[in-house]
C-alpha cells in the first residue's frame, strides 16, 4: 500500500515495482494523476492467481499478449483512476462501452458507474434480476465482488481473431468464491465465464469502442449457489470490524 505523501526510499522502490507490472501499463503515477485510493494499485496477488490459473501463456510480443495487456491496462485505469483525462489507454473523445448490444456508454458514464455496474446492467424486469446495478454505487459494487473473490477475479484472452484497428477476441474470467456475496455463503469453488469482445482502436492503439458479449447467468450461477445466510442483527463491534475490513481492501485490485 502506498501513499502520495511521505515518500521514503522504500516507498520509491515500491513505486518502481508497481510501474513495472508485467501485464499493465500506465501505473507510473504520472504527476497530476488522481488515484481513487491515493496511489497506484499493487497487483501481486491477482497476478499470481492469473499465472496459476490461465489456460493460455501467449508468447511475448504476440498479438494475443498485446490485446490481453491492453485490456488489463484499460480495466486498471477504469477501476483506479478518477478522471477520464488521466486515462492513457482510451481515446476519451470517442470512447464507448457497449455490453450485450445495449446502448453505448461514454467514458464519463462508464467511469461514474464503475466496471461492474456497467457490465451487469440488466434489461430484465426487476424481479428477475440477479444483480440490481441501479441500486449499487461504484464502491459498493467493487466491495461486493472483492468480498466474494478475496484473491481477485482474473481475466485472460483465450483467442484473437483479427488485428487492429478492429480486434475480435474471446476471453475468460475466473475466481474462487471464497467470501460472502450478497448474503450467499461462499462455496470455495471456481466461478468462471467466457465471452466475446470487439475492440476498435485508433492509430495510437487507444480504445475507441469496446463491445462485450457474454451471459451474466454463467457468473451468477456460481455466486448464488452458496446457501443464503439468515439475517441477524449486527452489534456495533461487528459493524466496526466490517468497516475496517472494507477499508483495508479498497486498494487491493480485483482484476
Amino acid at each position: 500500500m502506498m501513499s502520495n505523501t511521505g515518500k521514503s526510499m522504500e516507498d520509491e522502490n515500491k513505486r518502481v515495482e508497481v510501474a513495472r507490472d508485467k501485464y499493465r501499463s500506465f501505473l507510473d503515477d504520472a504527476a497530476g494523476t488522481e488515484w481513487r485510493h491515493g496511489g497506484p494499485p499493487v497487483y501481486d496477488q491477482i497476478n499470481l492467481l492469473f499465472e496459476h490459473g490461465r489456460t493460455k501463456d501467449w508468447p511475448k510480443g504476440s498479438l494475443e499478449e498485446t490485446v490481453q495487456n491492453a485490456i488489463k491496462s484499460w480495466e486498471m485505469e477504469l477501476s483506479h483512476k478518477t478522471r477520464i483525462q488521466d486515462f492513457k489507454s482510451v481515446n476519451p473523445d470517442k470512447f464507448r462501452l457497449i455490453v450485450n448490444g445495449r446502448e453505448g456508454l461514454s467514458g464519463e458514464e462508464t467511469l461514474r458507474l464503475g466496471s461492474y455496474n456497467a457490465l451487469l446492467k440488466s434489461p430484465l424486469p426487476e424481479g428477475l434480476q440477479y444483480y440490481k446495478a441501479e441500486e449499487e454505487s461504484f464502491q459498493s459494487s467493487h466491495d461486493a465482488f472483492r468480498s466474494a473473490f478475496p484473491r481477485g477475479f482474473a481475466w485472460e484472452v483465450v483467442g484473437v481473431y483479427s488485428g487492429p484497428p478492429m480486434i475480435a477476441y474471446k476471453f475468460r474470467h475466473w475466481g474462487f468464491f471464497e467470501g460472502p456475496f450478497k448474503g450467499h455463503a461462499p462455496t470455495g469453488e471456481m466461478v468462471q465465464f467466457y465471452g466475446m469482445g470487439l475492440l476498435k482502436v485508433d492509430e495510437l492503439l487507444r480504445a475507441e469502442d469496446v463491445e462485450i458479449y457474454y451471459d451474466p447467468a454463467d457468473l451468477f450461477a456460481g455466486l448464488l449457489r452458496g446457501p443464503k445466510d439468515p439475517p441477524f442483527p449486527e452489534s456495533s463491534s461487528d459493524k466496526s470490524a466490517a468497516s475496517a475490513t472494507i477499508t483495508s481492501i479498497k486498494r487491493c485490485p480485483l482484476h
